[in-house]
């Protein structure tokens, strides 16, 4: 056996040599075919060096020489080819260029041209100025380079520092094919000698980090992979150099090159031999990449970083053991529909949070949009793997939350809200509570008044009504102090307010019933501050979810539930209200909204009404509540006299709280709450709160006296309100008041009938109209016929009034007084019929006079 294979080893030996013997003639004879060719690319004339190259390509390269010739030619043509790189005629220096390039793919040891291939290159684009002017043939040249990288491998190490200042130059060249293919190059390079290229990695960091951002999609990519290979075949002190950089190319409009940082971080993260002291920067770049909108970007970052954290897992399984074997299964109320991550990785986040979350508070407030919506999508990544481990960190979470949530981006504060959700998921109600709660009370300067309800609501909602039901009571104390559900009344922190309550409702259901009260004042209060018809009608809604979670049919009866304290409540602070405070405010939302069940609580209500409409309060103030009281009495079966029970407290309404308002004082503010006062007046009168026998008892000493002096004011609305306030009481008690309080009527009403108001002079004949047909047996028409007289005279002049409307009111309240006194009217109308400019309303008044006297008759 061993005679067999020295035989056959004999004859390979052998074969070998009469193989190179045979290329060496052939390459011989190729020579001597080229030697003219050779010569003549020393000629001055550019088109026989032309030709002559062209010659030497198809006496080489196109007649498919064997690769054992083509190195022997080779290794003769390279030194001339390589000058030719310099020819001053741009296609002979391309032809050599394309020439150098396909020696070096097809011959077998391409290395053997290197120690003058590269000086040559080095030379060309290596320099500190260009010496190859034309793009095109600088980007053969990278080719060519990228190519000699490709086939020779560890054999360029020697020419670490060729390569390196040919790199340097042609990274940052003008063209962007150079920049990709510089760039290529050095990808190869690295992986190719990387025992050598740690020494002067460095050397590239800043000239790559020029070009990351050029305007080329396609260039950054290629740049961002060459970064990738330098860091992770250098020494890796450069990661600091290229971090931020990267980050910012996250913001990318290109997908490609998002997908390249992704990419590139991930590998840093898996195989970097450093790795483990730069974690704390690298995982936020690559956990920002999750939240990717493209779907293929987040996915790939997935993977990498559940392979990141296997890989860490494995390499510190020790550490975990107790871990693997115990925390396997997720929090309860943990996000629907979203993969808990591994162990390896919520470790890795556990361990780096606090290297992490400072930087994140800083760049949550960024002036640029973009940096703050990734910062965001980071925190809830961040918060999702770091689970309860997240309560150390609390305080710092909280501040960070408040600053954000007053962000103008909506994807801002939307992720905010997420994060803050999480907290309450992950971390106990005791906890979080301590701290959220005493920030309601004292906002921090560095946020709005509102952001701190807005993270409670969110933080409320991320936890279950069981851990929240034993601190109901706190929270609902808390929100229902003034200082947190007064103090402010900006459409924005109402909402939150509201949002606040609607969460707890939503989480803790019946267990609110405790906290009832608390609840519905600060929905009371709500309603009451709010400028806004949608947020008024969202209250109104929350209150009826409140009726629900306690199984009440209607509003009314949480109402009647909670009246007593709620009266109670506000009249704590009575004597300090103005026109300003909200309790004012509350006092309307709950007179208004509880409906009947305000009348079953008069006894309670009256004083709180005297003490405010007392004529030395605030003017303003009066005048709000007589138009709620107004309100309130037009409707006042359904509100007030619900129980038919006003008329018990009448004495003191007109007494204390209305007559009073009535009597004259100088001044504009005092005539408004004079016009609000009998505003109100009329609405008693005609809501039907009180019955006609109390009206007689008060009407000729206090209240007929009040509405004929406010006859006389200056305020059209006033004279009008008093009018009719008169026509409401002749009409209810006309019939049944002393002749002597009818005649102090009509003298005060006549004066009326010139009013500058149209409206009021009609309003006034048709008080006179009623105050005739109150005249009824008791009324002597024969013992105070100068007074009907005095009333006849006046009526018919205004008979002539130009105004035909006037006129047939007028007609129709001198007939209502025929039947009073015929023949004075009569009498009357005979005086006058001769001077009327319009005798035909004279004529037909006497006709119903006479047609009157025949049916007496």
């Amino acid at each position: 056996m061993f005679v067999s294979t020295l035989i056959v080893a004999i004859s390979t030996v052998k074969m070998a040599t009469t193989m190179a013997a045979g290329e060496e003639r052939a390459a011989s004879e190729v020579l001597r075919a080229l030697a003219r060719h050779l010569n003549c690319l020393n000629e001055d004339s550019k088109t026989t060096r032309k030709r002559a190259l062209e010659a030497i390509k198809r006496e080489t390269i196109d007649k498919g020489l064997s690769s054992g010739v083509l190195q022997e030619v080779f290794t003769c043509l390279l030194k001339s080819l390589l000058k030719c790189l310099s020819d001053p005629m741009e296609r002979c220096r391309e032809t050599a260029i394309h020439m150098l390039g396909d020696f070096i793919r097809c011959v077998p040891q391409p290395e053997d041209s290197l120690p003058y291939l590269m000086p040559a290159l080095t030379q060309r684009l290596g320099g500190k100025e260009i010496l190859e002017p034309a793009e095109e043939l600088r980007l053969s040249m990278v080719e060519v380079l990228t190519l000699t990288v490709e086939v020779c491998g560890r054999h360029l190490a020697p020419y670490l520092d060729d390569m390196m200042k040919i790199l340097q130059r042609t990274i940052v060249d003008p063209f962007p094919d150079v920049k990709r293919e510089s760039c290529k190059c050095t990808v190869h390079f690295a992986k190719s000698v990387p025992e050598h290229f740690h020494m002067q990695a460095e050397s590239l960091v800043k000239p790559l980090m020029q070009t990351v951002s050029h305007q080329h999609s396609r260039v950054r990519v290629s740049t961002i992979e060459a970064t990738g290979a330098v860091i992770q075949y250098g020494t890796g002190k450069n990661v600091d150099d290229v971090l931020s950089h990267l980050a910012q190319r996250l913001f990318d409009d290109s997908p490609q090159v998002r997908k390249a940082v992704t990419v590139v971080v991930g590998d840093w993260l898996l195989h970097l031999r450093d790795r483990y002291s730069y974690f704390h920067k690298l995982i936020p770049l690559l956990l920002s990449s999750l939240s990717d909108d493209i779907p293929e970007i987040s996915q790939r970052a997935a993977d990498l970083w559940r392979q990141t954290g296997a890989l860490w897992e494995q390499e510190n399984e020790d550490d975990l053991k107790d871990k693997m074997d115990f925390l396997l299964t997720p929090p309860d109320l943990y996000p629907a529909g979203v993969a808990r991550p591994g162990l390896g990785c919520r470790e890795l986040v556990v361990r780096n949070l606090s290297n992490l979350l400072p930087a994140l508070a800083r760049d949550v407030v960024d002036w640029v949009a973009g940096t703050r919506v990734k910062t965001a999508q980071l925190l809830y990544a961040l918060l999702l793997h770091a689970e309860d481990h997240c309560t150390q960190h609390l305080q710092l979470l909280l501040s960070t939350l408040y600053r954000a949530c007053n962000d103008p981006e909506s994807d801002v504060v939307n992720n905010c809200l997420r994060s803050a959700k999480l907290l309450g998921t992950f971390v106990s109600p005791e906890v979080f509570l301590k701290l959220l709660l005493v920030h309601l009370e004292t906002p921090s300067s560095s946020s709005s008044p509102h952001t701190p309800l807005m993270v409670l609501a969110a933080v409320l909602g991320g936890c279950s009504g069981e851990l929240l039901k034993p601190h109901l009571q706190k929270i609902a104390d808390t929100l229902v102090q003034p200082d947190v559900c007064q103090e402010y009344q900006q459409a924005v922190y109402l909402d939150q307010l509201l949002s606040c309550v609607d969460v707890l409702l939503s989480v803790c259901e019946k267990d609110c019933c405790s906290v009832s009260l608390q609840l519905l004042q600060v929905l009371v209060t709500v309603q009451s501050l709010s400028t806004e018809p949608q947020l008024t009608d969202k209250a109104e809604q929350s209150v009826v979810s409140l009726c629900k979670v306690q199984g009440l049919a209607i509003v009314a009866d949480l109402y009647r539930q909670h009246m007593d304290q709620l009266l109670q409540w506000l009249s704590a602070s009575q004597k300090t209200w103005t026109s300003y405070s909200p309790q004012r405010l509350q006092l309307q939302v709950i007179a208004t909204q509880s409906g009947p069940v305000i009348g079953e609580f008069l006894p309670l209500l009256m004083p709180l009404l005297q003490n405010c409409l007392d004529p030395e309060r605030d003017p303003e103030m009066r005048l709000h509540i007589f138009t709620m009281l107004s309100k309130l009495l037009l409707d006042a079966t359904h509100t007030l006299d619900s129980q038919g029970r006003f008329c018990e407290h009448l004495d003191v309404f007109l007494l204390e709280l209305l007559l009073p308002n009535l009597v004259w004082k100088a001044g504009r503010t005092a005539a408004a709450i004079r016009t609000s006062a009998l505003c109100c007046l009329l609405a008693l009168l005609q809501g039907g709160a009180i019955p006609p026998s109390q009206v007689n008892t008060h009407t000729e000493e206090r209240l007929s006296p009040q509405v004929l002096s406010a006859l006389e004011e200056d305020s059209q609305l006033s004279r009008l309100l008093a009018c009719r306030s008169l026509s409401t009481l002749l009409k209810l008690i006309g019939p049944s008041l002393h002749p002597d309080a009818l005649n102090n009527i009509y003298p005060e009403v006549l004066k009326r009938l010139d009013d500058s108001s149209e409206e009021v002079r009609g309003v006034a004949l048709r008080a006179l109209g009623l105050w005739l047909a109150s005249l009824g047996k008791d009324y002597n028409s024969q013992l105070y016929s100068q007074h009907l007289e005095v009333l006849f005279q006046q009526l018919l002049l205004h008979l002539d009034d130009p105004d035909s409307h006037v006129q047939d009111t007028v007609l129709e309240v001198l007939k209502t007084g025929s039947g009073v006194h015929p023949a004075l009217l009569k009498q009357e109308v005979e005086a006058v019929r001769g001077k009327q400019r319009t005798p035909v309303y004279c004529d037909q008044l006497l006709q119903h006079i006479h047609s009157l006297r025949k049916d007496t008759v």
